[in-house]
């Protein structure tokens, strides 16, 4: 194992020791660049939650000229901040749909430090802004979640089904099925670790992982993408997502590193056509081929 990967597990033995949810967020303060350093506009947007927490967001406008075709929330991965997650939707104004990328609480500008359950009114407040910004009335409404941001954005949205239901799609990339899960498989990878794997995993809250919440979600069409080479969260939970959808519903699996799928451009165009029309898109599915009509159960 690498020292990265070494330092990476002695410190989520340590902050499993303590028990709490916070080890799931890496985040880091300030921004390092603007979308305006590889020429994109974008508009500086403050948020504020229901206890009164101020966030910070990316507004990412339809290029000048290019029709409005809706509008994507894009709910980033546990590290970093909007500059590191850039790369998952930067692409997407030139193809006419608008972006609202979210800071959470502690992350880059926004105030606060993150923990659950506080961090879903970071995504009801990006929800409430999307609901009264003028630019967004009357346009498709798309989720994309990478990571932990899939995550959170599954459990919040089976605890709104009012705004999943505002949905046109709903985009999951790279997402941890369980929390639990993703921590004994890092555990795992580290020889001090190793033997602790099974009882230090389950110091990790599971209760809000994307496994449990997405039987619940019915009726907005489903996209999800997964490495094989993820060496993060392995390809299996991506599957096992899948398998707990309901249809109508498309998983494709990708190669590269964790959220790094929009690197490809095979893997740009593919959302595009999907979020463009999911109702009768049928996608390249190769991993897993099930039925994708809504009256089919999901296999077991």
């Amino acid at each position: 194992m690498s020292m990265p990967a070494l330092r990476a597990a002695i410190l989520l033995l340590v902050t499993l020791l303590q028990g709490c949810s916070e080890l799931l967020f890496y985040p880091q303060a300030g921004l390092p660049f603007t979308p305006e350093r590889v020429k994109l506009a974008y508009e500086d947007v403050s948020l504020r939650t229901a206890d009164g927490t101020r966030l910070h967001a990316w507004w990412l406008p339809a290029k000048a000229g290019v029709a409005v075709k809706g509008t994507v929330l894009h709910l980033h991965g546990n590290g970093g901040n909007l500059a590191s997650h850039l790369g998952g939707s930067w692409w997407l104004p030139a193809q006419g749909y608008q972006v609202l990328l979210l800071d959470y609480r502690g992350y880059g500008l926004s105030a606060g430090q993150p923990s659950l359950p506080a961090v879903y009114q970071d995504i009801d407040a990006a929800f409430t802004w999307l609901q009264q910004a003028p630019a967004v009335q009357g346009k498709p409404l798309i989720v994309l979640g990478q990571s932990l941001g899939g995550a959170l954005a599954l459990h919040y949205l089976a605890e709104h089904p009012q705004q999943y239901h505002r949905l046109k799609a709903l985009v999951l990339d790279g997402v941890p099925a369980s929390y639990r899960e993703v921590a004994r498989y890092t555990l795992a990878n580290a020889w001090p670790t190793w033997p602790l794997q099974v009882p230090l995993s389950w110091l990790v809250p599971d209760g809000d992982s994307a496994i449990q919440a997405m039987p619940k979600l019915q009726g907005v069409p489903l996209l999800i993408y997964h490495s094989i080479d993820d060496p993060v969260v392995p390809l299996s939970n991506g599957v096992r997502l899948y398998q707990a959808a309901r249809p109508p519903r498309v998983f494709q699996q990708t190669r590269g590193g964790h959220v790094q799928t929009f690197a490809e451009p095979a893997w740009r165009q593919l959302m595009l056509r999907f979020i463009d029309d999911p109702q009768a898109f049928s996608g390249l599915r190769r991993l897993i081929e099930a039925p994708n009509t809504p009256n089919q159960e999901s296999p077991q």
